[in-house]
């Protein structure tokens, strides 16, 4: 199993610089430059050309573009990712503040994916072609059609603006200092609710079609109806027996929906004013902040690898007989 992650760790590591090289390159030819933004009309006082020379040369942005990536693959190795352009701070300094809310959100969507997803998936499976499978049938299919922008958004006008219930944004109210440590705790969940929610219905809803179909397929299996013949209760052959089958091919779709739950808390994060990734992610490439931008998708990049391969290891968790130890000769 060691040698295993070690070689799936090594055979990461091309792919994670084919990633980044290529958004490296796309972010420096797109049009415009980091440094308009001292130019903006709507600024009361114009910058000094001499001085956006000098911030140019400063960062770099007079070298070629193959120097840039060259010198930028050279901090990265010794793990500086550079300064932001527009916040003049270090980046690794930024993404030590970002990055534990982003992951707050994206573990508790998973959570919430699972607890959901699996539960009504089974019990739609059970309950095949009763009122309540036809019921999780049509809200998962209505809640799995929806933008998750438009769901954020409506639940705000509902719950926050109308009812008063949950705040708008941000990650703790105004008061924070002033409560009690319960009382710290409990404005923080009052605050995760609603962006949790909207991250980890819409997966739950995917999830649930994908473990009902999976089970109905594994319930007819011969080794279920032998488990039923020796008089197994029903629970039992579907817990121990069917489910763990059950389970494998949606290991792989955990293992495979972490680009898009981090693609989906950028947007989350952006419309609920979360301070994670995503949302100093929009502003980087609105912008265009390289250092911010590159920092975050090698970030993303190296997630959404270590996803795929948490995602294989549970596979020998799941079912014993697969063993990723190569077999001995003879």
């Amino acid at each position: 199993m060691l040698k295993y992650i070690a070689k799936r760790l090594l055979l990461s590591v091309p792919l994670v610089l084919a990633i980044v090289t290529a958004t490296f390159f796309m972010a420096h030819l797109a049009p415009g430059d980091p440094m308009d933004m001292y130019l903006e009309p709507q600024r009361q006082r114009q910058v000094d050309p001499e001085v956006i020379e000098l911030l140019r040369k400063k960062y770099g942005l007079d070298q070629p573009i193959h120097v840039q990536y060259v010198t930028w693959l050279k901090n990265v190795a010794q793990g500086d990712f550079g300064e932001s352009f527009r916040h003049r701070r270090p980046v690794k300094d930024m993404l030590v503040e970002a990055v534990p809310y982003t992951l707050q959100l994206t573990f508790l969507a998973i959570v919430l994916d699972a607890l959901f997803g699996i539960s009504l998936g089974i019990i739609s499976a059970v309950k095949q072609y009763s009122k309540l499978d036809k019921t999780v049938t049509i809200g998962s299919l209505i809640i799995y059609a929806m933008p998750s922008f438009w769901l954020a958004l409506m639940l705000i006008m509902v719950f926050s603006v109308n009812l008063g219930w949950f705040p708008t944004s941000q990650t703790r109210s105004m008061n924070y200092e002033d409560l009690t440590m319960i009382g710290k705790m409990l404005d923080r969940a009052w605050h995760l609710v609603l962006p949790v929610f909207v991250m980890g219905i819409a997966g739950a809803a995917g999830t649930a079609r994908y473990m009902r179909s999976r089970l109905l397929e594994v319930l007819n299996e011969e080794y279920i109806t032998a488990a039923r013949a020796r008089g197994f209760r029903e629970k039992t052959v579907i817990m121990k027996h069917a489910l763990r089958n059950a389970m494998i091919p949606i290991v792989t779709i955990y293992g495979m929906s972490l680009p898009f739950l981090l693609g989906g808390a950028t947007i989350i994060e952006t419309i609920f004013a979360w301070p994670g990734m995503g949302r100093m992610t929009v502003s980087a490439v609105g912008g265009r902040d390289y250092p911010i931008i590159m920092a975050t998708v090698m970030i993303a990049a190296v997630l959404t690898v270590l996803g795929n391969l948490l995602a294989d290891i549970t596979y020998a968790a799941v079912d014993p007989r697969v063993s990723y130890d190569a077999p001995r000769r003879r």
